[in-house]
């Protein structure tokens, strides 16, 4: 369940960085070296790939674009630099940074360099190893984390060109429509149908906040003793949107089971310490100031979400069918495009019921 930071693997030779290269523009950039400059790839990760690297006492943490044919507008490194750059003041968690690097020619694609955080990272939302009383407190802070990105204003942290403003969810569905279907790999029922659906049912109302689109357990680092993250990691899919949306993304896995992206879907929540999906919302309203949220709206939220994170998997498969996915695991991963799709228009279908 529980892996430290420091959990590393060797550097796929395919995806090799000229480490000469590198040290000479972490002098430049960052300041001297306290010795030879080592790297090693962090476990996990379907994105961009990340790197641990140490010289003598100091440790850094690399994230760079994949080599490879990419799909527009994905892997954008220097937006996860400049959003983390603009938390660094607020009550979010997130990691310093030291510098971006644009140059291609460095290491080959574009890259920035944090610090490391040493702490946790809980790749399991069951936390089967904790008592019900950890559970409880290390779901409530996942819920503090994430009310405390959507109350954050954008003008005030210099990032209200950061995306645009309205129709957030009409201009995703577009999004992630032409990004399935440019990585398509074979036709899924499910996903034309959703296809179709989404755009006809968007909820009235709209609002601007930062949205994280991929804030889940994994991708935050907890304090290595205490229920306190200490970073959110993972910025890729940032941007301006509905925070919502953004929200009902982390809840997913209250409705997929454990088998599928280490869903909680089914458990016996009392008995495991763990907030049911209702209960998580009511304290994200709390926290949010918020009277609630639309049922029907929240199903909407939770469908496109399906769809989201299906036509995501969908792009990590069509990656390792082309040998330049991040992870071994991608193959694995891509294969649940159809069943999550699947399970989105199940919950169409029920509401449609309703």
């Amino acid at each position: 369940m529980t892996e430290t930071q420091t959990s590393t693997t060797p550097v796929d030779p395919r995806h090799a960085i000229d480490l000469q290269s590198l040290a000479d523009w972490l002098g430049r950039a960052v300041g001297p070296l306290a010795g030879p400059l080592e790297i090693s790839k962090f476990k996990g990760g379907q994105s961009n790939p990340t790197y641990l690297l140490k010289a003598g006492e100091q440790s850094f943490v690399l994230r760079r674009k994949p080599p490879g044919k990419l799909l527009q507008s994905a892997h954008a490194v220097d937006r996860e630099y400049r959003v983390m750059k603009a938390l660094a003041a607020t009550e979010v968690p997130v990691a310093r940074m030291y510098a971006l690097c644009e140059d291609e020619s460095v290491i080959g694609t574009m890259f920035y360099v944090m610090e490391y955080v040493e702490g946790r990272v809980l790749w399991d939302p069951r936390l089967v190893e904790m008592t019900p009383a950890e559970r409880t407190r290390h779901h409530d802070e996942l819920n503090r984390v994430i009310a405390a990105l959507h109350c954050v204003d954008p003008a005030a942290v210099g990032l209200a060109d950061f995306g645009k403003t309205g129709e957030y969810i009409a201009r995703q569905v577009a999004r992630w429509t032409k990004q399935y279907q440019a990585s398509e790999t074979e036709k899924i029922e499910a996903m034309d149908k959703l296809i179709a659906w989404l755009p006809a049912n968007i909820p009235a109302g709209d609002e601007t906040r930062i949205v994280h689109g991929d804030y889940r357990i994994d991708n935050v680092i907890f304090d290595p003793v205490e229920p306190r993250i200490r970073a959110v990691i993972d910025w890729e899919l940032c941007t301006l949107g509905h925070p919502l949306a953004d929200f009902a993304n982390h809840c997913m896995a209250w409705r997929i089971p454990p088998g599928m992206f280490r869903g909680l879907g089914g458990l016996d929540f009392a008995s495991l310490g763990i907030p049911t999906e209702r209960e998580y919302v009511a304290s994200y309203c709390r926290r949010t100031g918020r009277d609630g949220i639309d049922a029907r709206d929240w199903e909407y939220y939770m469908v496109y979400n399906m769809f989201r994170l299906a036509a995501i998997a969908q792009g990590v498969l069509a990656r390792a069918v082309q040998g330049n996915a991040s992870s071994a695991e991608a193959l694995q991963t891509g294969r649940v495009a159809r069943p999550l799709a699947e399970l989105a228009w199940g919950q169409v279908e029920r509401l449609k019921l309703s």
